[in-house]
Protein backbone atom coordinates (compact mmCIF):
# COMPACT_ATOMS: atom_id res chain seq x y z
CA UNK A 1 0.00 0.00 0.00
CA UNK A 2 3.07 2.28 1.21
CA UNK A 3 4.82 2.03 -2.87
CA UNK A 4 1.19 2.54 -4.21
CA UNK A 5 0.29 6.32 -2.27
CA UNK A 6 4.19 7.23 -3.09
CA UNK A 7 3.89 6.51 -6.83
CA UNK A 8 0.53 8.02 -6.97
CA UNK A 9 2.19 11.02 -5.16
CA UNK A 10 4.94 10.87 -7.90
CA UNK A 11 2.76 11.23 -10.79
CA UNK A 12 0.71 13.70 -9.24
CA UNK A 13 3.63 15.76 -9.18
CA UNK A 14 4.79 14.75 -12.20
CA UNK A 15 1.51 15.67 -13.57
CA UNK A 16 2.04 19.10 -11.62
CA UNK A 17 5.33 19.68 -13.41
CA UNK A 18 4.12 19.33 -17.09
CA UNK A 19 1.06 21.45 -16.48
CA UNK A 20 3.32 24.25 -15.50
CA UNK A 21 5.58 23.33 -18.69
CA UNK A 22 2.73 24.13 -20.99
CA UNK A 23 1.58 27.52 -18.56
CA UNK A 24 5.02 28.51 -19.78
CA UNK A 25 4.43 27.79 -23.28
CA UNK A 26 0.89 29.45 -22.98
CA UNK A 27 2.58 32.61 -21.35
CA UNK A 28 5.26 32.43 -24.10
CA UNK A 29 2.60 32.38 -26.50
CA UNK A 30 0.88 35.73 -25.32
CA UNK A 31 4.62 37.65 -25.42
CA UNK A 32 5.05 36.37 -28.97
CA UNK A 33 1.95 37.85 -29.55
CA UNK A 34 2.24 41.01 -27.86
CA UNK A 35 5.35 41.19 -29.72
CA UNK A 36 3.14 41.15 -32.91
CA UNK A 37 0.99 43.29 -31.79
CA UNK A 38 3.42 46.01 -31.23
CA UNK A 39 5.58 45.51 -34.44
CA UNK A 40 2.79 44.91 -36.56
CA UNK A 41 -0.64 45.46 -35.27
CA UNK A 42 -1.71 42.19 -35.27
CA UNK A 43 -1.29 40.31 -31.75
CA UNK A 44 -4.85 39.68 -30.92
CA UNK A 45 -5.50 38.05 -34.39
CA UNK A 46 -2.53 36.19 -33.92
CA UNK A 47 -3.47 34.75 -30.62
CA UNK A 48 -6.96 33.81 -31.08
CA UNK A 49 -5.68 31.85 -34.31
CA UNK A 50 -3.32 29.84 -32.08
CA UNK A 51 -5.59 29.39 -29.33
CA UNK A 52 -8.20 28.20 -32.08
CA UNK A 53 -5.39 25.80 -33.98
CA UNK A 54 -5.23 22.27 -32.72
CA UNK A 55 -1.95 22.66 -31.43
CA UNK A 56 -3.21 25.61 -29.41
CA UNK A 57 -6.18 24.14 -27.99
CA UNK A 58 -3.67 20.62 -27.09
CA UNK A 59 -1.49 22.92 -25.10
CA UNK A 60 -4.03 25.09 -23.41
CA UNK A 61 -5.69 21.25 -22.63
CA UNK A 62 -2.46 20.18 -21.03
CA UNK A 63 -1.62 23.69 -19.18
CA UNK A 64 -5.22 22.73 -17.12
CA UNK A 65 -7.06 25.51 -19.43
CA UNK A 66 -10.22 24.73 -20.95
CA UNK A 67 -9.99 26.18 -24.82
CA UNK A 68 -13.13 27.64 -25.53
CA UNK A 69 -14.39 30.87 -26.87
CA UNK A 70 -14.28 32.82 -23.56
CA UNK A 71 -10.81 31.75 -23.05
CA UNK A 72 -9.97 33.20 -26.88
CA UNK A 73 -11.64 36.42 -25.80
CA UNK A 74 -9.75 36.40 -22.54
CA UNK A 75 -6.47 36.44 -24.23
CA UNK A 76 -7.32 38.28 -27.08
CA UNK A 77 -8.07 41.09 -24.64
CA UNK A 78 -4.87 40.32 -22.34
CA UNK A 79 -2.79 41.24 -25.87
CA UNK A 80 -4.70 44.31 -26.67
CA UNK A 81 -3.56 45.46 -23.14
CA UNK A 82 -0.18 45.04 -24.79
CA UNK A 83 1.52 44.37 -21.09
CA UNK A 84 4.14 41.45 -20.95
CA UNK A 85 3.07 38.65 -19.09
CA UNK A 86 6.20 39.10 -16.75
CA UNK A 87 5.26 42.35 -15.75
CA UNK A 88 1.68 41.65 -15.51
CA UNK A 89 1.99 38.41 -12.92
CA UNK A 90 4.85 40.44 -10.55
CA UNK A 91 3.68 42.15 -7.81
CA UNK A 92 4.26 45.42 -8.15
CA UNK A 93 1.79 45.61 -11.12
CA UNK A 94 -0.56 43.49 -8.79
CA UNK A 95 -0.46 46.48 -6.33
CA UNK A 96 -0.41 49.42 -8.72
CA UNK A 97 -3.50 47.97 -10.07
CA UNK A 98 -4.94 47.33 -6.87
CA UNK A 99 -4.53 50.94 -6.35
CA UNK A 100 -5.60 52.11 -9.65
CA UNK A 101 -8.85 49.99 -8.60
CA UNK A 102 -9.32 51.48 -5.28
CA UNK A 103 -8.99 54.95 -6.44
CA UNK A 104 -12.17 54.63 -9.09
CA UNK A 105 -14.50 52.66 -6.35
CA UNK A 106 -13.78 55.87 -4.17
Amino acid sequence: MRDFVDGSAFNFEQGQRARKLFAAVVLAALDDAIADDKKYGNGPDQIARWARSRDGREVLSCAGIDPNERVVKGLMEFVAKGVRTSVALSREESERRHAAEEAEAA
